[in-house]
């Protein structure tokens, strides 16, 4: 079976993955594939591991201020109310956070649910289209990189 997180980050290593932000110390920053919350992105740690518990105190650290950081450019650079952060270790292998934008203009049974609600309640996903997101792609990375 292909991991599709392996295969990401390794595509963001040579370059070739087209929804790369910028790269941080503990990995890469990503557009996410489903923009129905706009600005969504990950956080693909790099070197790939397949849990936060792996790393050493100072790794982790920088892990999750790179995490923090990525949050702190959503809000600045978008209109956001508040921003989720998520961890899953056990559906991929590859340590990587979900860094979601919420927003004053979501639907009022969405506003406090996690973002996943928008999936189990069958909203139509929103593909992420390189081509009409390299501008906001540019504004992420323009401010990550100052606040880094």
């Amino acid at each position: 079976m292909t991991n599709i997180l392996v295969e990401r980050i390794n595509s963001a290593r040579k370059g070739l993955n087209p929804t790369v932000i910028t790269k941080m110390e503990s990995g890469w920053v990503v557009l996410g594939d489903n923009q129905t919350i706009p600005g969504y992105c990950l956080l693909l740690g790099d070197p790939i591991i397949d849990d936060i518990s792996k790393l050493d105190k100072e790794n982790r650290k920088q892990f999750l201020y790179d995490m923090t950081v990525i949050g702190d450019a959503l809000m600045n650079v978008l209109n956001v109310k508040k921003i989720n952060y998520s961890v899953f270790d056990n559906l991929n292998i590859g340590l990587h956070a979900h860094i979601h934008p919420r927003y004053e203009w979501e639907i009022e049974e969405f506003k406090k649910s996690p973002p996943w609600k928008y999936g189990f309640m069958k909203v139509p996903t929103v593909e992420l289209d390189i081509e009409k997101n390299k501008s906001l792609i540019q504004i992420i990375k323009n401010e990550i990189e100052r606040l880094k």
